[in-house]
């Protein structure tokens, strides 16, 4: 079957978390890399010419374009939001020859600590029917991380250089299976979680399109397609109370206020004994201030737990 220049294209990180850095790659790929992304080909061999990641840039749904024909959308549905790179990236020609391909796309520097939740999706372009789960030829991608932040060393010596990103932290159908690379961005959600650093590290990942006997002449590769990249960090209720609230006075003898800080609406409070009794629950309507009376309760340690319209925090007040 002869290989068709497609194109391409991965369920939110959930729960109480900072966003440490995120890119939805619309726009163009010059766009892409003046915020400090960058891309080289290593495959072996290069194909003279042969493109590196980019933006995707259809201009119109033709039989040409990914998925038979319809829109190709990004993971969010917009037009051409998405950046892909293809089987072209080796061999001789758009129509022959084989290789190594080993393709990056690589981050500006993100400073991470253990425990952050990195999301992107993926998914590969098919040349077959909607209706067959089976993709025309095998594809694969590995996410690798470099520990040196700025000083990281992009690779530059053909497909079996990593340079200084040593770390895999997810392998996308390394076993190149027809069946087992994302077909849709519904299934394409890849996560992984920082682990292993000494402390808060500035590094930089990146993506890199990675199939053997690739190529328009090869067994494998096609079109992959990756979106939405997020780095998150996931807060305990009382970190998010700490960024969201101020409570006052503390220790408290007949009332306290709550007061947002940052216009996070307050929906709920509720005061909890050291038992885990709830002895105060007060329902407000989205309000950025709220006073709370605790005169009859006895002196002791109290919890103060917040519901709100962006997570829930909760706090420690000292009654006298």
């Amino acid at each position: 079957m002869k290989k068709t220049l497609l194109t391409l294209l991965l369920i939110p990180f959930l729960g109480i978390a900072q966003n440490q850095f995120s890119f939805g790659f619309s726009g163009t790929t010059a766009a892409m890399i003046a915020a400090g992304w960058q891309v080289t080909n290593q495959s072996t061999p290069v194909y003279t010419g042969a493109p590196k990641w980019s933006i995707a840039s259809y201009t119109a749904p033709t039989a040409a374009t990914p998925f038979g024909g319809l829109t190709p959308n990004g993971q969010d549905g917009s037009l051409n939001s998405f950046a892909l790179v293809n089987f072209t990236s080796t061999g001789t020609s758009t129509t022959a020859g084989s290789g190594v391909i080993s393709n990056w796309l690589i981050t500006p520097v993100i400073t991470v600590m253990n425990g952050d939740v990195v999301t992107f999706y993926t998914r590969i372009g098919k040349n077959t029917t909607p209706a067959d789960p089976n993709a025309s030829y095998a594809d694969r991608l590995q996410f690798r991380m470099s520990t040196t932040g700025a000083a990281s060393t992009n690779p530059t010596t053909g497909a079996t250089d990593l340079g200084s990103f040593t770390t895999l932290l997810a392998d996308v159908n390394p076993n190149l299976n027809l069946t087992d690379y994302p077909t849709s961005w519904a299934t394409g959600l890849i996560t992984t979680t920082i682990s292993g650093l000494s402390g808060p590290t500035a590094v930089k990942f990146s993506f890199r399109y990675f199939v053997t006997d690739g190529g328009a002449g090869g067994t494998n590769s096609d079109i992959i397609g990756i979106d939405t990249f997020s780095v998150n960090r996931p807060l305990s209720t009382a970190d998010f109370f700490a960024q969201n609230f101020e409570i006052y006075p503390n220790p408290v003898t007949t009332t306290f206020d709550i007061t947002s800080t940052n216009a996070t609406a307050i929906n709920n409070v509720k005061v909890i004994d050291i038992n885990g009794r709830i002895v105060n629950d007060v329902n407000v309507a989205g309000l950025n201030n709220i006073q709370i009376n605790v005169a009859d309760l006895s002196s002791g340690i109290y919890f103060v737990k917040v519901l709100s319209n962006k997570g829930i925090g909760t706090s420690k007040i000292i009654k006298n």
